[in-house]
C-alpha cells in the first residue's frame, strides 16, 4: 500500500522520534532516514511528499560536521530545514515545545492526503504479510507482551493455520506469566501454540554474566537456537515474526546516534540467522501498536498490559543473574503490581516495575544484622516510550508496598524509588 510519507534526515538531532511520532498524529507517515541518503534514493522511496532535514547537538561525525546532500534541495520536494547549520538556512532555528501549528502548515505545503491511520496500516500490512509468506509457515515468538500478541493477532487474520506460536519459559518472566500465556493462546484463542521449558538452559548460559549487553546477546541468541530446534520438529517453517517495534530500531543506534542499548530482536541476533524475518510492527510507536491490536479486536487486558522487556527479568536482575535475586525481582514485581492494581493505579500508570542490584546493605531482622538487596522501584508514563515523565505516587501507596515486599519477599531489607526521567536514564535500568 502505497501510503504518502514525509520523510526525517537524521543531521544529529535528538528530536528525531518525537517529530516522526507528532507527523503521524497529524495523519501523515513519517519515517527515520540517514543524513547521507542518495537524493536519487530519497526521490524513489514510495509515497514521499516532503522531508524534514533535522539538525541537532550531534551533528559531528569522526571529528567532522556532517551536512546533507545538496541534491535533496534540487528534487522538488518541500523541505523542512530545523536546527540546520549549512548552507540552507534553518526554516526553525529550534523546535518550540508544541510543534503542531509548525508541523501542520508543513505537511499542507505538501498538498498530499493526511492517509495514515491504524485501519490503513492493518489492511496494508495484511497485504504485504500475504505477498511475503505466500504458502510457507511461520513460527512467532510469544513472550505474551503486548508486541508479540498483536503480531500474533495480524499473522491469525493474514495466514491463519500457518502459524505457529512459541513460548519459550526461559525462567526470566514474571510470576505467573507462562501459565497466563498458555491459558489465553492456547485455550481461548486457539492458537497453534508449543510451550518450551528452557529455565535452567537459559540461567546456565547466563551464569556469571553481568554486562548487560551481553546478557541481551545471550538471550536474543539462545531465543534463535531454541526456535530453530522447534523448527526442526515442524515441517515447512522458514520465517520466524517477531514483536520489534520501531523504538527497538532506534535506540539500537544510527549513523548521527549512539546506541542506547541493543535490543535483543535487533543487536542480539546472531549472524548466522537460518530464518526470514517476518516483522508487521516494525515501524509502529508503542502507542500505535496498542491502537493495531485494539483494532484487530484484542481485549484490553491484553492490549494494555504492562510493557515487558524481550530480555525479560535478565535485565531487571541487575550485573551478572543469580535465581535467588531472580526470585526478588520476580516476588516483589508480583506485589507492586497487585497493589498498583488494589490503588486504582492499573491503567493510569504507563510501566511500574522492580530491579535488583547485584550489591547489599546492612538492616535489621528479628532483632539481628541483615546482610541483604535492597529493591528499586520505577514507575513512568510516557507516550511512545521514547521520553518518560515519573508517577508522583502517594505516599500510602509508597508506604503500603515497601512493607509488604519486606515483610513477604526474603532476601531484601531496602526499598528504593527511582525518581529519574527519561532522558537522561532509559527506562529500564540495562
Amino acid at each position: 500500500m502505497n501510503r504518502s510519507m514525509i520523510a526525517i534526515l537524521d543531521l544529529g538531532s535528538t528530536e528525531n522520534a518525537a517529530v516522526a511520532r507528532e507527523i503521524r498524529a497529524l495523519g501523515m507517515y513519517s519515517e527515520i532516514f540517514a543524513h547521507d541518503i542518495e537524493p536519487e534514493t530519497l526521490k524513489n522511496l514510495p509515497g514521499v511528499v516532503g522531508v524534514v532535514v533535522n539538525g541537532g547537538v550531534n551533528n559531528v561525525v569522526d571529528g567532522e560536521k556532517i551536512d546533507v546532500n545538496p541534491g535533496i534541495y534540487d528534487l522538488g520536494l518541500p523541505v523542512l530545514t530545523a536546527c540546520h547549520e549549512g548552507k540552507h538556512p534553518a526554516d526553525v532555528n529550534e523546535w518550540p515545545e508544541d510543534r503542531t501549528e509548525i508541523l501542520n502548515a508543513f505537511i499542507e505545503k505538501t498538498g498530499a492526503p493526511r492517509d495514515w491511520n491504524i485501519e490503513n496500516f492493518i489492511e496494508g500490512e495484511i497485504e504485504l504479510l500475504r505477498k511475503q509468506i505466500g504458502s510457507r509457515k511461520v513460527l512467532l515468538a510469544l513472550s505474551g507482551g503486548v508486541d508479540s500478541s498483536v503480531v500474533a493477532a495480524m499473522l491469525i487474520k493474514a495466514i491463519g493455520k500457518q502459524l505457529t506460536c512459541v513460548h519459550v519459559n526461559h525462567g526470566l518472566l514474571r510470576k505467573g506469566e507462562p501459565e497466563e500465556v498458555v491459558r489465553v493462546f492456547g485455550q481461548e484463542l486457539g492458537a497453534n501454540l508449543v510451550y518450551v521449558d528452557a529455565v535452567d538452559r537459559f540461567l546456565d548460559k547466563l551464569a556469571g554474566v553481568a554486562d548487560p549487553e551481553k546478557k541481551r546477546r545471550i538471550i536474543g541468541g539462545e531465543f534463535i537456537r531454541v526456535f530453530e530446534e522447534e523448527a526442526r520438529k515442524l515441517s515447512g517453517i522458514e520465517l520466524l515474526g517477531q514483536g520489534t517495534i520501531y523504538p527497538d530500531i532506534i535506540e539500537s543506534g544510527t549513523k548521527t546516534a549512539k546506541m542506547v542499548k541493543s535490543h535483543h530482536n535487533v543487536g542480539g541476533l546472531p549472524e548466522d540467522l537460518k530464518f526470514e524475518l517476518v516483522e508487521p510492527l516494525k515501524m509502529l510507536f508503542k502507542d500505535e501498536v496498542r491502537a493495531c491490536g485494539k483494532a484487530l479486536g484484542l481485549p484490553d487486558s491484553m492490549v494494555y498490559r504492562q510493557p515487558f522487556p524481550g530480555p525479560g527479568l535478565g535485565v531487571r536482575c541487575l550485573g551478572a543473574i543469580t535465581r535467588d535475586r531472580l526470585e526478588i525481582v520476580r516476588e516483589s514485581d508480583a506485589i507492586l503490581r497487585e497493589e498498583f492494581k488494589n490503588f486504582g493505579l492499573e491503567g493510569k500508570v504507563w510501566q511500574y516495575f522492580t530491579a535488583v542490584p547485584d550489591f547489599k546493605s546492612v538492616g535489621v531482622k528479628n532483632h539481628a544484622r541483615a546482610f541483604e538487596y535492597p529493591v528499586i522501584i520505577r514507575a513512568v508514563n510516557t507516550i511512545d516510550a521514547m521520553t518518560a515523565s515519573i508517577e508522583e505516587l502517594e505516599w500510602p501507596v509508597l508506604q503500603k508496598i515497601t512493607k509488604r515486599i519486606l515483610n513477604e519477599v526474603p532476601g531484601c531489607c531496602r526499598v528504593l524509588y527511582d525518581l529519574s526521567p527519561k532522558p537522561v536514564a532509559t527506562i529500564e535500568w540495562e
